[in-house]
């Protein structure tokens, strides 16, 4: 360590009193305070020397502090337009980091990380947790890992199984394209200030391919999504929600030998292939 560890509340409450910053509910900024966390986020990366990890959301440098003690090279993008001056003070003593002033889901990830292959670090902020979840992943980006604090709850539904109450379209998406396991839990008390719910660490590591292979992705994605439009509805009624007719709908369920009275959270990922490649065929047809 070259400099003092941020992820403490002396050093931390220090750098938010020495820059006048507060925390932005807006941005829903929690600041990190236990340094046993950031070291299981760079252990669950699997960081090595020279790793390239694009980080979402720095604020004040405490999990980059980490990745870079690690040996990473990081790019660290930050929404908060007071916090790239504060970062470039905190982590002087560093070198392999780049701070990029930005939104990251108006961020161009591919060329921001140069089509090279690259891990992910974050805290991300809860309000948009599931946004740029689904941007990573539904970019085919050249990413190993995703590893990242969420909401417990969140965290749950990441790794949900078909049949329970919090499966559902993220579930689904996390599932094809990552082997996600959640690494701990985090206590209100390890931020400053301490958020009204708990959170957890989560690692998704991506897969080779995905665990079921599907004729088109887009149309796997848009019948998961629809199947959990409504969770209360029928198939029949729910499958509606893909723009196809009732004939269409009951057509695709009987060819995917899927019963129309069950519900999409009833549904594993290779029946949803089935259901999908179901609609393909019937597209594919319509279109001869």
């Amino acid at each position: 360590m070259i400099a003092p560890e941020i992820a403490s509340p002396a050093v931390t409450r220090h750098i938010l009193k020495a820059f006048g910053l507060r925390a932005s509910k807006r941005l829903g900024q929690n600041f990190l305070v236990d340094g046993s966390v950031v070291k299981d986020i760079v252990a669950a990366a699997e960081i090595e020397e020279g790793d390239r990890v694009l980080e979402i959301g720095p604020g004040i440098g405490t999990l980059t502090q980490g990745l870079l003690e690690a040996g990473a090279h990081v790019t660290a993008v930050e929404l908060d337009k007071k916090l790239p001056a504060v970062l470039a003070e905190t982590l002087a003593a560093y070198d392999h980091l780049r701070i990029v002033p930005g939104d990251i889901l108006k961020t161009d990830i591919r060329a921001l990380m140069e089509n090279q292959p690259f891990k992910v670090a974050a805290n991300l902020p809860y309000y948009i947790t599931t946004p740029i979840l689904l941007a990573l992943l539904e970019q085919h980006l050249p990413l190993t890992h995703i590893v990242t604090m969420v909401q417990k709850e969140v965290a749950e539904r990441m790794i949900a199984a078909p049949g329970s109450k919090i499966y559902g379209a993220l579930s689904v998406a996390v599932q094809y394209h990552t082997e996600p396991r959640i690494v701990r839990e985090v206590a209100p008390r390890s931020f400053i200030p301490a958020p009204e719910v708990a959170s957890a660490v989560i690692a998704c590591k991506k897969r080779g391919k995905p665990p079921v292979e599907v004729t088109d992705e887009r149309m796997f994605f848009r019948v998961a999504r629809a199947s959990f439009g409504q969770r209360r509805k029928t198939l029949a009624n729910a499958l509606l929600g893909t723009g196809a007719s009732k004939d269409a709908v009951r057509r695709a369920l009987d060819a995917a030998a899927i019963d129309e009275k069950r519900r999409g959270e009833t549904l594993s990922l290779a029946e949803f292939a089935r259901l999908a490649d179901a609609f393909s065929a019937m597209q594919t047809e319509g279109e001869r």
